[in-house]
């Protein structure tokens, strides 16, 4: 079995070589020639190769409504320096029991930006239930934010807006 298996890859080897390269006995041409065109390509949008488009998936999950709103009162607000930037502390007091994901959220237009100025939202979210106002203590909430001293260099001002008020601190240079 192996010496006509080897004399069969022999002689396609020796008919491949030879100057058959039209033949239908040559191995290179049992599959049909390729004939390629140049194509002008035109391509409306610049893209980057690198980067992966966009593609709808069924199976994505699908963004969360945002039903957070903004606290009933903001009754503190410290800024604190650190190593590496400044933390800012922000106490309130929300309009019922019960409030959860709390956060501050930046609100701060450009032409405040130009200004030096951060605006931050105090924004909580309240179970879909409800619930009792209870007392002061019971409805208080704190959030915190992060500032690098890169994001910090340019602000003067920092301002959290609540439902009823706000509480702003200014910084010395």
């Amino acid at each position: 079995m192996q010496k006509p298996l080897t004399a069969l890859l022999l002689a396609g080897l020796i008919v491949a070589g030879c100057g058959w390269r039209d033949s239908r006995l040559n191995p290179g041409n049992w599959f049909g020639k390729s004939h390629t065109q140049p194509v002008e390509m035109t391509n409306a949008e610049p893209t980057n190769p690198l980067v992966p488009k966009k593609t709808q998936n069924i199976f994505a999950k699908k963004k969360a409504e945002d039903l957070s709103l903004p606290i009933m009162t903001v009754t503190k607000l410290e800024v604190e320096p650190t190593n590496t930037g400044a933390i800012i502390f922000v106490e309130g007091v929300a309009a019922r029991q019960g409030p959860y994901d709390v956060e501050l959220r930046d609100i701060s237009t450009p032409e405040e930006k130009a200004d030096g100025v951060l605006s931050l939202s105090f924004r909580v979210t309240y179970p879909n239930k409800t619930t009792l106002q209870g007392n002061e203590f019971a409805r208080t909430v704190r959030a915190a934010k992060t500032l690098t001293k890169g994001k910090l260099a340019p602000i003067r001002t920092i301002r959290v807006v609540g439902e009823t008020n706000a509480q702003v601190t200014t910084r010395r240079r």
